[in-house]
């Protein structure tokens, strides 16, 4: 086995899988849900390592389709496959460059996009600020919540069974597109590249999750994330670029 190609790759992977979950969508939710339900920080955490290993599997199931295709290509074309895998990840980096250019570089959950508005719309009434100061003041202080992301204020309390199946099924059918190109290349390794390329992501995956909910039931969570959500696109074409041209200089 190719074990220059090999760490690369399970760098690749680690990298991208870990970056992933800074998205809000893989921590926010546990957290507001945990302290809602009243759940304390090992019962939330528990919760949020089985939705990072059902995260893991899913996308490990669409990766083993994507080997079993990429292995069957394979064998079609032989020594020109690495170009092929190259190209493939070439292109989807690439894709992803553009999307960060061209502003779409991460999504949005739970955040406030209207801060300039509301600010105005404070200081354009401060005529009024004597009948306006308790509303003003609440909305302000509503804001920073948002903007903070302790918007729990909003959640109500269900069952546990109805909360936990909710947050399970959120990140189980919600597959790392970003890490199907890493098992592209890591067909020409086999199974065993791909059984190790499915360890890296699920130790990445859980590893980040349960990292970025304890940050944010412990009140780190005001540090500052919105970088790595910002440039998640970003990051991913770039790792994804470099790994194509390492594939084709080492198996080309």
């Amino acid at each position: 086995m190719n074990q220059p190609l090999l760490l690369s790759i399970l760098a690749a992977g680690f990298t991208v899988a870990f970056f992933h979950t800074a998205i809000p969508t893989h921590w926010l939710p546990f957290a507001l849900t945990g302290r809602a339900q009243g759940w304390s920080h090992t019962k939330t955490l528990t919760i949020t390592g089985f939705a990072a290993l059902g995260h893991t599997g899913f996308t490990t199931l669409l990766g083993v389709l994507v080997a079993l295709l990429g292995m069957t290509v394979d064998r079609w074309t032989g020594q020109i496959f690495p170009w092929i895998a190259g190209g493939i990840l070439f292109a989807v980096g690439l894709f992803f460059l553009i999307r960060q250019a061209t502003g779409h570089g991460h999504a949005h959950f739970l955040h406030r996009h209207d801060h300039p508005h509301d600010h105005g719309h404070v200081h354009d009434h401060h005529h009024n600020e004597h009948e306006h100061d308790h509303g003003a003041e609440h909305h302000h202080h509503d804001g920073l919540l948002a903007e903070n992301h302790d918007v729990d204020v909003h959640v109500h309390k269900t069952t546990d069974r109805a909360a936990i199946v909710s947050l399970l099924a959120l990140l189980t059918f919600s597959p790392c597109e970003g890490f199907l190109p890493i098992y592209v290349s890591a067909v020409r390794l086999g199974w065993q590249g791909f059984l190790l390329s499915s360890l890296v992501l699920a130790v990445a995956t859980t590893a980040g999750m349960m990292i970025f909910t304890a940050l944010t039931m412990s009140g780190l969570h005001r540090i500052n994330l919105k970088a790595v959500e910002r440039y998640e696109s970003g990051i991913l074409g770039a790792v994804l670029c470099i790994l194509a041209f390492v594939i084709v200089l080492a198996e080309g």
